[in-house]
Protein backbone atom coordinates (compact mmCIF):
# COMPACT_ATOMS: atom_id res chain seq x y z
CA UNK A 1 0.00 0.00 0.00
CA UNK A 2 3.33 2.05 0.94
CA UNK A 3 4.73 1.60 -2.71
CA UNK A 4 0.76 2.50 -4.26
CA UNK A 5 0.54 5.77 -2.20
CA UNK A 6 4.21 6.81 -3.79
CA UNK A 7 3.59 6.17 -6.86
CA UNK A 8 -0.07 8.29 -7.08
CA UNK A 9 2.22 11.20 -5.73
CA UNK A 10 5.06 11.00 -7.94
CA UNK A 11 2.16 11.01 -10.66
CA UNK A 12 0.66 13.77 -9.02
CA UNK A 13 3.73 16.02 -8.87
CA UNK A 14 4.48 15.03 -12.25
CA UNK A 15 1.28 16.09 -13.27
CA UNK A 16 1.79 19.55 -11.59
CA UNK A 17 4.70 19.70 -13.28
CA UNK A 18 3.40 18.77 -16.73
CA UNK A 19 0.44 21.47 -16.61
CA UNK A 20 3.00 24.13 -15.44
CA UNK A 21 5.52 23.19 -18.29
CA UNK A 22 2.25 22.96 -21.12
CA UNK A 23 0.91 26.65 -19.60
CA UNK A 24 4.02 28.20 -21.07
CA UNK A 25 2.85 30.04 -24.24
CA UNK A 26 7.06 30.49 -24.96
CA UNK A 27 7.70 26.70 -24.36
CA UNK A 28 8.73 26.44 -28.29
CA UNK A 29 10.24 29.29 -28.66
CA UNK A 30 12.61 28.87 -25.53
CA UNK A 31 13.30 25.03 -27.06
CA UNK A 32 14.04 26.73 -30.79
CA UNK A 33 17.05 29.07 -29.10
CA UNK A 34 18.39 26.42 -26.63
CA UNK A 35 18.64 24.10 -29.40
CA UNK A 36 20.08 26.83 -31.33
CA UNK A 37 22.52 28.68 -28.58
CA UNK A 38 23.68 25.79 -26.47
CA UNK A 39 24.91 26.94 -23.16
CA UNK A 40 27.21 24.45 -21.62
CA UNK A 41 27.81 23.89 -17.70
CA UNK A 42 23.65 24.45 -17.59
CA UNK A 43 21.37 21.97 -16.43
CA UNK A 44 19.35 21.59 -19.73
CA UNK A 45 20.50 24.27 -21.87
CA UNK A 46 24.01 22.33 -22.89
CA UNK A 47 21.87 19.80 -25.69
CA UNK A 48 23.67 20.61 -28.92
CA UNK A 49 20.96 21.48 -31.84
CA UNK A 50 21.34 18.05 -33.84
CA UNK A 51 22.16 15.66 -30.87
CA UNK A 52 20.25 12.42 -31.52
CA UNK A 53 16.82 13.12 -30.06
CA UNK A 54 15.15 11.51 -26.78
CA UNK A 55 11.83 13.27 -26.61
CA UNK A 56 9.13 13.32 -28.68
CA UNK A 57 6.47 15.67 -29.14
CA UNK A 58 5.92 17.99 -26.19
CA UNK A 59 2.27 19.32 -27.56
CA UNK A 60 0.67 16.68 -25.69
CA UNK A 61 -2.42 17.20 -23.65
CA UNK A 62 -1.29 16.82 -19.67
CA UNK A 63 -3.84 14.21 -18.75
CA UNK A 64 -2.48 12.18 -21.99
CA UNK A 65 0.55 12.81 -20.86
CA UNK A 66 -0.11 11.47 -17.14
CA UNK A 67 -1.17 8.35 -18.69
CA UNK A 68 1.69 7.35 -20.80
CA UNK A 69 4.17 8.12 -17.88
CA UNK A 70 1.78 6.04 -14.98
CA UNK A 71 1.31 2.92 -17.68
CA UNK A 72 5.16 3.24 -18.56
CA UNK A 73 6.33 3.11 -14.98
CA UNK A 74 3.83 0.56 -14.95
CA UNK A 75 5.47 -1.78 -17.84
CA UNK A 76 8.99 -0.80 -16.87
CA UNK A 77 9.16 -1.86 -13.22
CA UNK A 78 6.84 -5.15 -13.78
CA UNK A 79 8.79 -6.08 -16.86
CA UNK A 80 12.60 -4.96 -16.10
CA UNK A 81 13.53 -7.61 -19.15
CA UNK A 82 11.97 -5.56 -21.72
CA UNK A 83 14.22 -3.64 -23.10
CA UNK A 84 11.36 -1.26 -25.17
CA UNK A 85 9.36 -0.79 -21.80
CA UNK A 86 12.98 0.32 -20.61
CA UNK A 87 13.27 2.77 -23.35
CA UNK A 88 9.71 4.28 -23.18
CA UNK A 89 9.91 5.22 -19.90
CA UNK A 90 13.70 6.77 -20.41
CA UNK A 91 11.65 8.86 -23.24
CA UNK A 92 8.89 10.23 -20.90
CA UNK A 93 11.16 10.86 -18.26
CA UNK A 94 13.52 12.91 -19.89
CA UNK A 95 10.73 14.70 -21.53
CA UNK A 96 9.84 16.08 -18.70
CA UNK A 97 13.72 16.69 -17.63
CA UNK A 98 13.91 14.05 -14.95
CA UNK A 99 17.19 13.30 -16.06
CA UNK A 100 18.41 11.01 -13.69
CA UNK A 101 15.75 8.82 -13.95
CA UNK A 102 15.79 8.42 -17.17
CA UNK A 103 19.20 7.21 -17.23
CA UNK A 104 17.96 4.65 -14.57
CA UNK A 105 15.59 3.17 -17.64
CA UNK A 106 18.46 3.35 -19.74
CA UNK A 107 21.07 1.74 -17.82
CA UNK A 108 19.03 -1.29 -17.76
CA UNK A 109 17.69 -1.56 -21.75
CA UNK A 110 22.10 -0.56 -21.87
CA UNK A 111 22.42 -4.27 -19.72
CA UNK A 112 19.57 -5.82 -21.84
CA UNK A 113 20.93 -4.71 -25.34
CA UNK A 114 24.74 -3.23 -24.18
CA UNK A 115 25.64 -2.71 -27.95
CA UNK A 116 22.80 -0.93 -29.36
CA UNK A 117 23.64 2.82 -30.20
CA UNK A 118 20.78 4.57 -29.95
CA UNK A 119 20.86 3.81 -25.99
CA UNK A 120 24.38 4.42 -25.74
CA UNK A 121 23.64 7.82 -27.45
CA UNK A 122 20.88 8.50 -25.56
CA UNK A 123 22.97 7.78 -22.21
CA UNK A 124 25.41 10.52 -23.27
CA UNK A 125 22.61 12.81 -23.75
CA UNK A 126 20.57 12.46 -20.58
CA UNK A 127 23.76 12.31 -18.58
CA UNK A 128 25.05 15.58 -20.87
CA UNK A 129 21.84 17.33 -19.69
CA UNK A 130 21.88 16.10 -16.10
CA UNK A 131 24.98 17.92 -15.70
CA UNK A 132 27.12 14.20 -15.40
CA UNK A 133 29.63 15.57 -18.05
CA UNK A 134 32.43 12.76 -17.33
CA UNK A 135 29.78 10.12 -17.72
CA UNK A 136 28.51 11.58 -20.32
CA UNK A 137 31.73 11.95 -22.44
CA UNK A 138 32.32 7.65 -21.03
CA UNK A 139 28.82 6.98 -23.02
CA UNK A 140 29.46 9.84 -26.38
CA UNK A 141 32.96 7.78 -26.71
CA UNK A 142 31.17 4.54 -26.55
CA UNK A 143 28.30 5.36 -29.31
CA UNK A 144 31.70 7.09 -31.50
CA UNK A 145 33.08 3.46 -31.40
CA UNK A 146 29.71 2.51 -33.01
CA UNK A 147 29.65 5.56 -34.84
CA UNK A 148 32.66 7.15 -35.73
CA UNK A 149 31.77 9.77 -38.07
CA UNK A 150 28.16 10.84 -36.83
CA UNK A 151 27.95 14.28 -36.68
CA UNK A 152 25.46 14.54 -33.27
CA UNK A 153 27.50 12.32 -31.56
CA UNK A 154 30.91 14.47 -32.16
CA UNK A 155 28.89 17.03 -31.75
CA UNK A 156 27.64 16.35 -28.32
CA UNK A 157 31.40 14.95 -27.08
CA UNK A 158 32.77 18.43 -28.06
CA UNK A 159 29.69 19.67 -25.70
CA UNK A 160 30.61 17.40 -23.27
CA UNK A 161 34.21 18.08 -22.79
CA UNK A 162 33.88 21.89 -22.91
CA UNK A 163 31.46 21.67 -20.16
CA UNK A 164 33.72 19.60 -17.77
CA UNK A 165 36.15 21.84 -18.71
CA UNK A 166 38.62 19.72 -20.50
CA UNK A 167 40.21 21.57 -22.93
CA UNK A 168 42.49 18.97 -24.63
CA UNK A 169 40.05 16.80 -25.02
CA UNK A 170 37.58 19.34 -26.13
CA UNK A 171 40.26 20.64 -28.97
CA UNK A 172 40.86 16.91 -30.19
CA UNK A 173 36.59 16.71 -30.74
CA UNK A 174 36.48 20.05 -32.01
CA UNK A 175 39.01 19.02 -34.95
CA UNK A 176 37.24 16.12 -35.44
CA UNK A 177 34.10 17.64 -35.64
CA UNK A 178 35.48 20.31 -38.09
CA UNK A 179 36.63 17.64 -40.25
CA UNK A 180 33.43 15.18 -40.88
CA UNK A 181 31.19 18.67 -40.51
CA UNK A 182 33.14 22.01 -41.48
CA UNK A 183 29.80 23.88 -41.60
CA UNK A 184 29.03 22.94 -38.22
CA UNK A 185 26.81 25.60 -36.99
CA UNK A 186 28.33 24.78 -33.66
CA UNK A 187 31.76 25.55 -34.26
CA UNK A 188 32.21 29.06 -33.82
CA UNK A 189 30.75 28.34 -30.49
CA UNK A 190 32.68 25.89 -29.44
CA UNK A 191 36.35 27.49 -30.91
CA UNK A 192 34.73 30.54 -28.46
CA UNK A 193 34.46 28.38 -25.39
CA UNK A 194 37.83 26.29 -25.98
CA UNK A 195 39.49 29.58 -25.96
CA UNK A 196 37.84 30.83 -22.98
CA UNK A 197 39.08 27.14 -21.36
CA UNK A 198 42.59 27.88 -22.43
CA UNK A 199 42.70 31.75 -21.01
CA UNK A 200 42.05 30.10 -17.58
CA UNK A 201 38.27 31.41 -17.96
CA UNK A 202 35.30 29.75 -16.23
Amino acid sequence: MSRDNLLFAIIGILLGFIAGFMLSSTINQREATLRSTPTTGQQGQNLPPNHPPIAGDQNVDPQQMLAQVQEAMKQAREHPEDFDAQVTAAQLEYKIQRYDQAIEYLLIANKLKPTDPDVLAMLAVANLDGGHFETSEKWYRAALLKKPKDVPLLDGLAAALLSKGDAKGAEEAINQLAKVDPSNQDLPQFRDKLAELKSGKK
